[in-house]
């Protein structure tokens, strides 16, 4: 099996965890290409095996079976900008903070590897929101796996978002911004504004406002099927346009709209793991004593 391996900087206590999933690999006689970034902390932290590859972002990821993403849910995040259109399987090993999208424990690499080379697992194929803008303003890499957001800047006064779906008005939202999600961003900053939790096969997107200066304005569910276009005005000159973690300043007069995009992110979900469990289990979703018993 060829593998490809992302990943960030990560505490000392993984580095045991991490040096095994090495071994094992080489055990199985994996062909094993690590990012090149990751691959200079890795050889400082643990004992890497000889012959390891290396890759960059823009990289075809030729015959690469599956990609391990090592960290938390922003280096999954990341790690399905490399992949892009290539729609490789992607497994995310946790060694961050609440591994929402990053499901497999680091005491659990083990037995994710065996249950991925015995094929004991499924794909899941996530919606991915695709910006489109007069400027390019994401250096080329205009998809995200959770959400596009227009933000204020630092402490400037609130911005005024007016937003068109397919071409017809919906709403001048006078707030801190706006927020876009998908279905998998639906569990992220959309939730904090309070937005609906969305099943991940749900073909749909949310728009939430944050911190709306108005009592009667609800975030919106609409189809994924539209194009949602944004003119935005305010006091500065600028704004924050974000995609996933990607935040850049953008002048108010660049148009910005957002589709869904033609390709899907490829996520492998084992078989004792899925989104409701990880919504129980993550964020405590539904907790109630009396339940414990039907569990």
């Amino acid at each position: 099996m060829r593998i490809a391996i992302l990943g960030k900087p990560f505490t000392e206590e993984f580095a045991p965890f991490i040096q095994n999933l090495f071994d094992e690999l080489v055990h199985r006689r994996s062909d094993v290409l690590v990012v090149e970034h990751f691959k200079s902390f890795l050889t400082n932290t643990i004992n890497l095996p000889t012959g390891i590859q290396t890759f960059s972002r823009g990289d075809k990821l030729t015959g690469v079976d599956v990609v391990l993403s090592i960290g938390g849910d922003g280096t999954l995040l990341d790690t399905v900008t490399y992949v892009g259109a290539q729609q490789i399987p992607i497994l995310g090993i946790n060694t961050g903070r609440l591994g929402f999208l990053a499901t497999i424990a680091h005491d659990s690499i083990g037995l994710a590897l065996d249950a991925l080379y015995k094929g004991h697992y499924t794909l899941d194929d996530r919606a991915l929101i695709r910006v489109d803008s007069d400027q390019d303003i994401f250096n080329g890499i205009n998809f995200g796996l959770n959400e596009f957001s227009l933000q204020k800047r630092d402490t400037s006064a609130m911005i005024v978002v007016h937003t068109y779906i397919d071409g017809e008005y919906l709403n001048s939202y006078w707030a801190d911004g706006l927020v876009v999600a998908t279905p998998t961003g639906s569990t992220g900053y959309s939730l904090s504004c309070g937005g609906p939790l969305v099943l991940p096969q749900t073909n749909n997107f949310v728009i939430s406002p944050v911190c709306p200066h108005n009592l009667n304005v609800r975030p919106m569910i609409v189809s994924d099927r539209s194009v949602i276009s944004f003119e935005v005005e305010g006091r500065s000159s600028s704004y924050l346009a974000t995609l996933d973690s990607r935040s850049v300043p953008v002048d108010m007069s660049v148009q910005i709209a957002i589709r869904r995009e033609s390709f899907n992110a490829r996520l492998v979900k084992l078989h004792h793991v899925n989104f409701l469990s990880t919504l129980r289990s993550k964020l405590n979703w539904g907790l109630d004593r009396r339940n414990i018993a039907i569990q």
